[in-house]
C-alpha cells in the first residue's frame, strides 16, 4: 500500500481532519474546495475504505479515518524535524564525526586521541557513544560508525570487514593516596603483595595483562573492587580505597585531576590502543589525523 500513498493527497487529508470541513482546509491550504474534495476521493479509493462521514455540515472521521490520521500526524511531525535537522547541518556546515569508544579505556587518553579530528580544516560534529566492543563493530560495519577506539585488535570473527590501524602504547603506572604511596613506594613492585587494589574485570585485556604479571613476580594483591569503567577505578582510588593502575601516557593527568600519587611503574605490561575503521587505507582526514597524533606526540612511536 505504501507506493499507492500520494503524500500530497494525505497532506489534503491531515488538513481537512484538523480543521472539521473541506471549506476550512480550503483556506489554510489556499487551494480551491472542488481540487480537496476530488483528491481526498482519490486517496479514500486508493485506501478502499472512507476516511469521513457527514454529520450535518461538518465531515467526522470514521474508525479507518481515525487511524490514518495517527499515522499522518507522525508523518508530518518527522517531517517537519527532518526540516529543521537539515537547515541547522546546512546552517553549520559541519560533518559529523561518529565514534565508538569501547567501555574499558580511561576517558582521559581517549580525549587525547580523539582530539586531533577536532582541530582539522572545517571543523567536525563529533559524536561520540561509549560500549562493549562487539556491539560497537556491528555498528562500525554498517557504517553506523566512521571509527571505533579499542585496547585490542578485532581479530574479525564475526565476519565483519573493518581494519585495524595501531596507534601505540604506554606501559603502566600505579597511583594510590598520599598513605598509600609512602607505605608501598620503596618496595614496589614486591610491596603490591596484599595491598589493597583496585582492577579493571578481567573481560578486559589489560587486566589479563596484568594478571600474568603479577603472577610471574610471585605478587597476590588483595583486589577489593573491579569495574568495567575507568571512571570509577579512579574515583575509588582517589578516595583512598586502593591502589589502581592507568597507562603512563596520562600519569600526569591522573595525579594533577584525583590528587593521587605515583607508586611506581611498568614498562612490562603495556597497554595498546587502536583505531578501527571500515577502511584498509584511511583516508577519513579525522581518522588520519587521529593515527598521526596518536603515534607521534601521544605514544611516541
Amino acid at each position: 500500500m505504501s507506493e499507492l500513498i500520494n503524500y500530497k493527497h494525505l497532506r489534503y487529508f491531515w488538513a481537512v481532519a484538523h480543521e472539521g470541513s473541506i471549506a476550512k482546509a480550503s483556506k489554510r491550504l489556499h487551494i480551491t474546495p472542488h481540487t480537496i474534495s476530488g483528491q481526498l476521493s482519490l486517496l479514500e479509493a486508493r485506501m478502499g475504505c472512507a476516511l469521513f462521514e457527514k454529520q450535518g455540515r461538518n465531515l467526522v472521521l470514521t474508525e479507518p479515518g481515525r487511524t490514518a490520521l495517527k499515522y499522518a500526524d507522525e508523518i508530518f511531525k518527522l517531517g517537519h524535524e527532518l526540516g529543521g535537522v537539515m537547515r541547522s547541518a546546512a546552517s553549520c556546515n559541519q560533518t559529523e564525526f561518529m565514534v565508538g569508544v569501547a567501555s574499558s579505556l580511561p576517558k582521559t587518553i581517549v580525549c587525547k586521541i580523539i582530539e586531533p579530528a577536532l582541530l582539522i580544516p572545517g571543523g567536525l560534529n563529533l559524536i561520540s557513544t561509549e560500549g562493549p566492543v562487539l556491539g560497537l563493530l556491528a555498528d562500525l560495519s554498517m557504517h553506523k560508525l566512521d571509527m571505533v577506539i579499542s585496547d585490542a585488535p578485532t581479530n574479525n570473527t564475526l565476519g565483519t570487514s573493518v581494519f585495524n590501524h595501531y596507534l601505540g602504547e604506554s606501559g603502566l603506572t600505579f597511583f594510590g593516596v598520599p598513605e598509600l604511596k609512602e607505605s608501598l613506594a620503596p618496595n614496589f613492585p614486591k610491596s603490591l603483595h596484599h595491598a589493597p587494589m583496585l582492577l579493571p574485570t578481567t573481560q578486559f585485556g589489560i587486566r589479563q595483562l596484568f594478571d600474568q604479571w603479577i603472577h610471574k613476580q610471585k605478587i597476590f594483591p588483595n583486589v577489593v573492587g573491579q569495574f568495567d569503567d575507568s571512571a570509577l577505578i579512579k574515583s575509588f582510588g582517589q578516595r583512598g580505597l586502593g591502589v589502581f593502575f592507568m597507562p603512563t601516557a596520562i600519569a600526569d593527568e591522573v595525579c594533577q585531576n584525583f590528587g593521587v600519587q605515583i607508586i611506581g611503574q611498568t614498562d612490562d605490561v603495556k597497554h595498546r590502543f587502536y583505531a578501527i575503521s571500515a577502511e584498509r587505507k584511511v583516508s577519513h582526514p579525522a581518522v588520519l589525523a587521529i593515527c598521526k597524533t596518536a603515534r607521534t606526540c601521544i605514544f611516541g612511536d
